[in-house]
Parts: structure tokens; C-alpha cells; sequence
């Protein structure tokens, strides 16, 4: 088949570092645009605004939207009016709204839009569904600590209201936790706000399932040193950890599976999937579970965080 010309919008560090690559290795794409207020991609048009690469590169099949979240529904809106599809990096958009808008657009206008969890696709991810599926989980417990200063530095958007500050991380967890683990609802959750800042930099959450099972996540940016990414399961047939933000499973200390990750590849295998197929594939649990956190999550003031 003829190969889905793709543009991107946003060039920053996760398009260097993840999408650029996956692409080029991948022969369902053919990247032929990109538009971005600061970046550029050697050897590819580049452009300042979304509007001006519309415009000028018409026989584009498909974008992507890298850009922060608050920014994407207007971008993502005006890919699909165009009759583009539309792969929106995590998380899919600032609010639930927006996002179930553009998904109503994309099925009236007979296109493909892809709410991307790069973290499902992890290596052990599968592995663990199974094991969860085939034993009975007794609790679980998410770690998810890491630097900020590491990991998102100077990047101010983070911190903004509609940035999600420690939910970015937080919500690979989530992404996780709602593919491996029955139906959850949130039954408790403090937030730790910065007096400087207008988004959480810890969060301690609380949920449950019809069934009872409890699950606690504890998210926090202010880890330095060796950063926790973790899933920890006590089950019937014995502790169940999912490390290194899925890449590895043990069972009672032995590993049982590791592979090298793939993450961004099979994002872009899927996105190719469903353009070819003429679907969507929007799961917004996890967005959800983080709106969910801001609704009946206590707000607990901290010192002032900089960077």
C-alpha cells in the first residue's frame, strides 16, 4: 500500500527522541511536513502554525499533535475539519469534553483518531494482564516517583492549569492500571499543590473496583536519585511487580519477562491499524481517573517549588 503521509505538529524532545525514529522505521509512514513554532526536522518542509502546513501541504493524510495538551483540541480540530486523521499524544487533551468533541468529529467525517498511551504498550504490560487475569488479586499498590527537574526541565506548560504537573507521569500508571485491572472508581485522593504553581507536584490516590479490590497510587516529582515506576500486585499465586514502568514482571522475586521496549513502534503499528481500517480508538479512562483526582481530591498546600 501506498504509505500515510504524515506531519507532525510540535517538534520537541519526545519527537527527537520517540516519534522521528518509530517513523522512520516504520514503512506504513512516510513523513512529508511539520509544523512548530521553534523546531524544525532536517530535510522536511517546516512550518510556523498548523494552518500554514494545511494549507500549503494539502495532500497530507495524517498528523500528529505533540504539542502541550492545553493547545491540541484546537489543532486536532482543525486536522480533522481539514480530512486529516489525528494520532494526539498523551494525554489526549486538557479536559474530557474536548476530546469526546473531536471523537464525535472524526466519526462524522469518516476518519481515524488515536488516543496514544505510549505505556500500555510497554513489553511486560501483556504479560502482567495475564497473570492478573489468571489469579485473584488481593490489593495493589502504584509507585510512581520521579524527578521533575530530570525528566521536564524549565518547561513551564507542565505547571499550568490544564498541564496535569504530576499527573503527566502519573498517568502512564493509570494508562496501565485501567488495561491490566477490572473496572476502578476513585474513592479518595490528596493533591500537593506548590504555592507557586497551579498544578499538583504529589498526589495519593484511593480507588476501588465493584468487587473490592482496593488499589493505592502514590505520584510524586520530587524523587531524585533512582526513580520509582512500579505495580505491585499481592495475589493468590503470589506478589506480582511490574517495573520500570512495565518493562520488566516479576513473580516472588524472579523475573519472569524482559524484553527491550517498544513503545512509540507499536503506537505507530496501531495508528497505522486503524487509518487502514477506518476506526478510532479512544480510551479515555485514564484521563478520566485524573479528572476524578481534581473533583474529589483534597488540596494541600506545599512549599514553593522552582526549577
Amino acid at each position: 500500500m501506498t504509505p500515510i503521509k504524515l506531519a507532525i505538529v510540535g517538534v520537541g524532545k519526545i519527537v527527537r527522541d520517540q516519534h522521528l525514529p518509530s517513523i522512520a522505521k516504520n514503512p506504513d509512514f512516510q513523513l512529508i511536513a511539520t509544523a512548530s513554532r521553534h523546531g524544525t526536522v532536517d530535510g522536511t518542509p517546516s512550518y510556523t502554525s498548523i494552518e500554514a502546513m494545511l494549507a500549503a501541504v494539502p495532500e497530507i493524510d495524517a498528523v500528529s499533535l505533540c504539542m502541550p495538551p492545553q493547545y491540541r483540541y484546537e489543532a486536532a480540530h482543525k486536522a480533522l475539519v481539514a480530512g486529516k486523521h489525528v494520532f494526539l499524544e498523551k494525554p489526549p487533551g486538557a479536559t474530557l469534553s474536548e476530546v469526546a468533541d473531536l471523537e464525535a468529529l472524526a466519526k462524522a467525517n469518516g476518519l481515524s483518531l488515536f488516543a496514544s498511551w505510549h505505556s500500555r504498550y510497554a513489553p511486560a504490560v501483556e504479560a502482567a494482564k495475564a497473570f492478573l487475569a489468571a489469579t485473584t488479586v488481593n490489593s495493589v499498590h502504584v509507585v510512581w516517583k520521579e524527578d521533575v527537574r530530570h525528566w521536564h526541565p524549565n518547561q513551564a506548560w507542565i505547571w499550568q492549569a490544564g498541564g496535569l504537573g504530576v499527573f503527566d507521569p502519573g498517568i502512564n500508571a493509570l494508562s496501565i492500571v485501567t488495561h491490566i485491572l477490572p473496572s476502578l472508581f476513585l474513592t479518595g485522593a490528596t493533591l500537593e499543590f506548590p504555592q507557586n504553581r497551579e498544578a499538583p507536584i504529589a498526589a495519593d490516590l484511593r480507588f476501588t473496583s465493584a468487587g473490592g479490590l482496593p488499589v493505592h497510587a502514590e505520584f510524586d516529582w520530587r524523587q531524585t536519585g533512582k526513580q520509582s515506576w512500579d505495580i505491585i500486585a499481592e495475589t493468590a499465586a503470589g506478589q506480582m511487580v511490574l517495573s520500570e514502568g512495565g518493562a520488566k514482571l516479576s513473580v516472588n522475586g524472579e523475573l519472569k519477562f524482559a524484553e527491550p521496549e517498544q513503545e512509540y513502534p507499536q503506537l505507530y503499528r496501531r495508528f497505522a491499524e486503524i487509518v487502514k481500517a477506518g476506526t478510532s480508538d479512544v480510551d479515555l479512562a485514564p484521563l478520566r481517573h485524573v479528572a476524578d483526582a481534581f473533583m474529589l481530591g483534597k488540596h494541600k498546600f506545599v512549599d514553593a517549588f522552582y526549577d
